[in-house]
């Protein structure tokens, strides 16, 4: 058979594949896997994701005024105290002893809860600084309080919130802008997309 050109060809091309590495492409396009509901889903994920970032850059950049008045705007928006007016206000002086807000924590007015705001960038919040706000609580004969920063704090200072008897809720920045958003604080509605199915007991006979 070797005497005929096809046949070596034929070899040749036989060996070649036997020698071949096996190549599998696994990778598999996610988004065509998904069925429409779910590119939903995904686009507006996406979306929330990239409009955190952007509220968090702009919040980074407003000066530290605004950023306590944003502080107690939000707490009030999710139900603590009632209105601005009678509900919270900022305090942001140089001699409020660690205290940037109070607010109320109910519409009577039955309990207050003090606020500290950091608007810093990459810094991260540790422990002292949640010292210094519980020491600041405790000259206030307070209990309660809310630390938010726009960075993040260090797994110290969470550990010293579980320690102590006072109540002190950490917030940082992509839990502040979670808020932001949920509460429409800063933001608004572009759009609304309704989902909808078949109501089968609609279309069932008696």
């Amino acid at each position: 058979m070797k005497q005929f050109p096809e046949f070596i060809e034929f070899q040749n091309i036989k060996n070649n594949k036997n020698n071949s590495p096996i190549v599998t492409d696994i990778s598999v396009d996610s988004e065509l896997d998904k069925n429409p509901q779910e590119s939903i889903e995904s686009g507006y994920q996406q979306i929330r994701k990239e409009l955190e970032i952007e509220i968090l850059n702009i919040v980074k950049s407003c000066s530290p005024d605004f950023f306590e008045r944003l502080v107690v705007d939000l707490l009030v928006k999710m139900g603590y105290g009632g209105s601005i007016r009678e509900a919270g206000r900022a305090i942001g002086k140089s001699s409020d002893g660690g205290i940037d807000g109070i607010i109320k924590e109910d519409k009577l007015g039955l309990d207050i809860v003090y606020l500290q705001a950091k608007r810093w960038d990459n810094t991260t919040v540790g422990r002292p600084e949640i010292q210094k706000f519980v020491g600041a609580l405790h000259g206030q004969r307070a209990k309660k309080g809310v630390f938010i920063t726009t960075s993040k704090f260090s797994q110290s200072a969470k550990d010293y919130i579980s320690l102590i008897d006072s109540k002190i809720v950490l917030i940082d920045g992509y839990e502040l802008v979670e808020l932001m958003i949920d509460n429409n604080i800063g933001v608004s509605t572009v759009s609304i997309y309704e989902i909808k199915k078949i109501d089968s007991d609609y279309f069932t006979d008696d």
